[in-house]
């Protein structure tokens, strides 16, 4: 056991995943995959509800107000709990065992999804939250493990992790969208699950290499474990069985309410629970003067960002819709791109890239699996990319679902300009304020729906217009994103009183939760507006937003005081 245990910490110890431990590599995959997972089935989730019955690839033919509704519930709930999600692995579990107890739940609710009925749809749902809850947080706490002694290789380590997570965000709309929208939605969820599938197995696969990463460090006995666990279990079971008992009186008409009500009430409630806990921390929690402040501002960016992510996150709904239904996405039906020129064109492609999987082989300071995972990645490209021009050569409408894949890739391109950005303007003592910073993120929103309610207004459904106006969107969303998530996630451990930021970075995690539900319901409006009218109001409320927030901003950064 001693010897085995020996093992693994040396295994933990080396770093040869591109100098970083290796242990990064299994988190590196296993939240690529779970990303795969989530946005591959984000990207068909509102387009199969609004689908039609009796089409050639049928779906459940909601309306859009329902569809959306249901979106916006099931964004909600995956965000918040992560709360519960990170409670349970420092309380009972450990980070370790939530991860891989979350991935096999995920992955269990992509096949229910699988499955052509409309009760293992909503179960599949459900799993999805109980496991994205319980594994979207703890396995980014798992990655600050394998630093112990923090520093700038630390913030490296977490920029190579964020990139796992939008090349997850990338693939997951392309290849599900495809399978999914273009065949068949339920193989599209199933593409879904064998992603988490595969994430799973890079998990165990990394066990040994993540050294102490992930274990439960209560340092309690095991009784006191035990009391809990029972305590747990006992709250969990009533919870399940009153929302099981809810949901039957709900659909069989003796609780009255629509979805959509269910949804208002709710982000209601999260609003004025919000409000009601931070009056009390703020002036009976027992902190200082300069504390009292800085949750104030804490309390002010809540509202900023719940505001942002309402518009943002309507990129799996009002904007999916768009591209479905006001989007030209016809492309190719050009005669000379036959199977012998698609293949040419592959081969000769394929060149550089196995000069560069040939170089990546060389090293020697590069883990053997890596390398593998590089070269059959490479092939996988390869074959796509073949059967993409082929696709190309006799016309083919792309699905929408795969124009969700815009931002992330944005995202990997953009994201390390932005931080050079931010280093540089500091460096000249010009870097904004965090307040200032939020406003931008605003502006940047704000400015991408202006463009869309220009395209929307020049749409039909007739004569749709060019994949352009959402790729300008996209742009502008994505440098409002740059300006703002970072920024916050970072801010609440800056402001936070050292006793609270666990609580701070909950409820940074609860603004993502009410603005994803407020999303869903901003979206519904499409039944009563036209897209050109709701993207016009939703720009001008977040804009709106963003100039109260740069008028606030000086007053704002006094009450910061020394945070930069």
């Amino acid at each position: 056991m001693a010897n085995e245990q020996s093992g693994t910490v040396d295994a933990a110890q080396q770093n040869d995943f591109f100098g970083h431990p290796r242990g990064l590599s299994t988190l590196f995959f296993t939240e690529l995959w779970e990303r795969f997972s989530y946005y591959g089935m984000r990207a068909l989730l509102v387009l199969y509800m609004t689908a039609e019955t009796m089409s050639s690839n049928p779906g459940l033919g909601f309306s859009v107000g329902k569809a959306t509704a249901i979106y916006g519930l099931y964004t909600f709930f995956v965000y918040v709990l992560s709360l519960p999600g990170g409670w349970v692995a420092d309380k009972l579990w450990g980070q370790r065992k939530a991860v891989f107890v979350g991935g096999c739940i995920i992955a269990a609710g992509h096949f229910s999804m699988a499955v052509p009925w409309i009760e293992f749809f909503y179960l599949g749902l459900a799993l999805i939250v109980i496991g994205t809850g319980l594994l979207k947080p703890n396995v980014s706490s798992m990655v600050g493990d394998l630093y112990p002694e923090g520093g700038a290789r630390r913030d490296a380590g977490f920029s190579i992790f964020y990139m796992g997570i939008n090349f997850g965000a990338i693939l997951g709309p392309l290849l599900c969208g495809v399978l999914g929208e273009g065949y068949n939605w339920h193989w599209g969820f199933s593409l879904a699950g064998f992603g988490m599938v595969l994430g799973l197995i890079s998990y165990k696969y990394g066990y040994k290499f993540l050294g102490n990463a992930g274990n439960l460090k209560t340092g309690e006995s095991q009784e006191v474990l035990n009391a809990r666990s029972r305590r747990f279990y006992t709250i969990l079971s009533v919870v399940a069985g009153a929302i099981v008992v809810f949901g039957f009186l709900m659909s069989s008409g003796v609780i009255n309410i629509t979805l959509q009500t269910l949804a208002e009430y709710l982000g209601g409630a999260a609003v004025a629970i919000t409000i009601t806990f931070f009056a009390y921390i703020i002036f009976f929690g027992g902190h200082n003067r300069e504390e009292q402040k800085k949750l104030g501002v804490i309390f002010w960016l809540f509202f900023l960002a719940a505001l942002f992510w309402s518009g943002f996150e309507q990129a799996g709904s009002s904007l999916n819709l768009f591209a479905k239904d006001l989007t030209d996405r016809a492309i190719g039906d050009v005669a000379w791109l036959g199977t012998t020129t698609a293949g040419l064109i592959t081969l000769l492609i394929a060149i550089p890239v196995f000069y560069v999987v040939y170089r990546v082989y060389k090293r020697d300071d590069l883990w053997d699996f890596a390398k593998g995972v590089v070269a059959v990645s490479s092939v996988g490209v390869l074959i796509f990319l073949w059967w993409l021009i082929q696709r190309i050569g006799i016309g083919w409408e792309t699905p929408a679902s795969t124009l969700q894949l815009i931002n992330p890739f944005f995202i990997v391109v953009f994201a390390p300009i932005f931080g050079f950005m931010w280093t540089w303007l500091a460096a000249r003592n010009a870097n904004p304020s965090i307040p200032v910073k939020f406003g931008l993120g605003l502006f940047g929103l704000a400015a991408g729906f202006f463009v869309l309610s220009w395209g929307a207004a020049n749409a039909t459904e007739a004569n749709p217009v060019s994949p352009a106006w959402l790729v300008v969107t996209y742009f502008l969303h994505t440098a409002g994103e740059l300006c703002l998530s970072p920024v916050g996630l970072s801010s609440m451990t800056k402001l936070a009183p050292k006793s609270r930021v666990s609580q701070m970075m909950g409820i940074w995690f609860v603004a993502a939760a009410v603005g994803n539900l407020f999303a869903g319901l901003m979206a519904g409006q499409l039944e009563v507006l036209s897209e050109a009218s709701l993207f016009w109001w939703v720009a001008m409320i977040v804009g709106g937003g963003g100039v109260i927030a740069l008028i606030a901003s000086p007053f704002v950064q006094k009450l910061m005081g020394d945070v930069e």
